[in-house]
């Protein structure tokens, strides 16, 4: 498994210790039988008491140092697993950080968020068991065996028929769950992603009054998820039972060969306990080892779900460009640019040529399922074009550094979302040294400065999870605000302002008329939002059906008509 890696790179020291610890102890432990066998064979046949409190001492000694040598195993073992959790979790957020949109969609947010906690925990879990266990329960289960021929080689020829069997029963039901687990897993994602769904609509659930209905959904997806989880906890669990009939077995025969032997004076009273001691080590051992088959079983199917993630993403290829050419005419240029998305079957753009020269104001408009969203989501290179190409200050976006492109954008999309700290934290997003002056006049502009003035902390107010502390158009206007705030080379208004009331729309667009060295695009389904912009671009399935002024439009472009008349009266009021 490739994710082995992250443990010993960072690791190493660690994962060779905590083994090499555990077998140590596993020698002592082998060591114990012999010894009790000399104080039954020795000490007590001969009356010989200075001799069973010698070999009572050893014991103790034995134990003693087993300890200290268990405790430094599993403090090695722990220390390895919590740091491979940590630095495969980093690895895994700082990938799925670099993921386009296009990973996410295919991806999907609860797939993700799964693999990031529980799959993460499952693993680390199995990290830990393996490295105290994985050479331990062997090597005591061989080790018994060996000692069990040094003893009597026909009494040991039992462990050597049952152990076979015994690994045989072990691995065959590994191997069997293996895929069983997996298959959990996938489940417990559609249970997490129905779940997830549920919680965030909840309101409109309710508003429609499906609760039962959804609650359905949810116990059918359930039930499937419980049948799958008793499948493979069916199989898993023949584990200890099997294990447990075998070597009960295998005591049942060594008792009679050995009470055979003992009587006709070939092995004595000592040995046959010893030889009893080795089995009940490795039944017990194999019961370790057995629960460990079935962590790592688990392990395994979720390191396989984590490292599936680490190998997607195609990730978008960065240039070496900071700035671009100095006064270039344009801003922004779309040349031929089409976009189709992962799987669709046809484009979402197709031939989108604009360009938007430096401090103009650029609208963009069209029906439902038009593109506009995707139109802008280009520029700062959520997505690629699949053909064609997006210029900003004369040089492909491509040929950008991402950190240096995305700096020069700021970005408001169609969802308000605000993040738990305060509002000026929220604030510097974009800038991590902005003043107070700098983030007041973006309020400013942002039509949000009265939002902050009526806080009793100002801007060190609170601001909760999702901002639901703040309406949605004060949601609106403070990302607006956050998107401004150092003023960004383009801006992009991604339809921002639609629980706006139309006062506070019109002074926000006057507001933004100052920003003269940026560039604004507005998406929006209000032609008063964008009438005023230097130029307009109507799309219509993908398709730019008409580029211009409002006036220019008007006359020339029947969709762009279509849309103003449906919300004006012919006299120019509004509806």
């Amino acid at each position: 498994m490739k994710l082995l890696g992250y443990l010993t790179k960072g690791y190493m020291k660690e994962t060779i210790l905590s083994p090499l610890f555990k077998c140590i102890e596993a020698v002592l432990e082998l060591f114990v039988p012999i010894v009790v066998a000399n104080i039954i064979d020795k000490g007590i046949a001969g009356g010989d008491k200075g001799y069973i409190i010698a070999m009572c001492a050893v014991l103790v000694g034995l134990g003693l140092a087993g300890l200290a040598f268990s405790v430094t195993a599993q403090y090695f073992a722990a220390k390895a697993a919590t740091g491979f959790s940590k630095t495969v979790g980093n690895a895994l957020f700082r990938h799925i950080k670099g993921f386009s949109y296009s990973d996410y969609d295919d991806i999907g947010t609860s797939t993700l968020i799964t693999r990031m906690t529980s799959d993460l925990s499952q693993v680390q879990t199995g990290v830990n068991m393996t490295l105290r266990l994985a050479l331990r329960s062997p090597f005591i289960v061989f080790g018994a065996m060996i000692m069990a021929f040094t003893i009597d080689t026909g009494a040991a020829l039992i462990f050597a028929a049952v152990i076979p069997v015994l690994f045989a029963v072990v691995f065959g039901i590994m191997f069997g769950s293996m895929p069983l687990y997996t298959k959990v897993r996938g489940s417990l994602d559609k249970l997490l992603s129905r779940t997830r769904e549920n919680l965030n609509g909840a309101r409109v659930i309710r508003a429609f009054c499906i609760e039962d209905s959804e609650t359905k959904k949810f116990r059918s997806i359930n039930e499937q998820l419980t049948k799958e989880q008793k499948k493979a906890g069916h199989i898993s669990a023949l584990m200890n039972p099997l294990t447990l009939a075998l070597v009960d077995l295998a005591i049942i025969i060594l008792i009679w060969v050995g009470a055979i032997r003992t009587d006709s004076g070939d092995l004595t009273q000592g040995s046959v306990i010893a030889l009893y001691n080795y089995l009940s080590q490795i039944l017990v051992k194999l019961i370790k080892l057995a629960g460990l088959i079935i962590t790592v079983t688990k392990a395994v199917a979720c390191g396989r779900r984590i490292q599936s993630v680490l190998d997607s993403g195609e990730g978008m290829t960065e240039g070496t460009e900071e700035n671009g050419f100095e006064n270039y005419k344009y801003a922004v240029e779309f040349r031929h640019a089409d976009l189709r998305y992962k799987n669709a079957a046809e484009n979402s753009l197709t031939d989108i040529d604009l360009a938007a020269e430096r401090g103009s104001v650029v609208g963009i408009i069209g029906g439902t399922g038009s593109g506009k969203t995707s139109l802008v989501n280009l520029i700062p290179r959520f997505y690629d074009a699949t053909a064609g190409d997006v210029y900003i200050n004369g040089i492909s976006i491509k040929d950008y550094k991402l950190p240096a492109l995305r700096r020069k954008i700021g970005v408001v999309p169609q969802k308000a979302v605000l993040f738990k700290g305060t509002v000026r934290e929220n604030m510097k997003w974009r800038k991590e040294n902005a003043t107070d002056e700098e983030i007041y006049r973006a309020l400013d502009i942002a039509q949000a400065r009265e939002i902050i003035d009526k806080k009793q902390n100002g801007l060190d107010c609170m601001v909760e999870q999702g901002g639901r502390n703040f309406s949605g158009g004060q949601r609106q206007r403070l990302t607006i605000a956050r998107a401004l705030v150092g003023e960004p080379e383009i801006l992009i208004l991604d339809d921002s302002a639609s629980a706006l009331d139309f006062a506070t729309d019109a002074a926000l667009r006057k507001a933004l008329r100052s920003l003269k060295n940026t560039t604004v695009f507005i998406v929006s389904q209000r032609t008063s939002s964008i009438m005023h912009a230097d130029k307009i671009i109507v799309l219509d399935d993908g398709c730019a059906a008409g580029v211009g002024t409002h006036a220019e439009l008007l006359e020339n472009c029947p969709v762009y008509k279509e849309i103003y008349d449906s919300q004006f009266r012919k006299e120019g009021k509004a509806v």
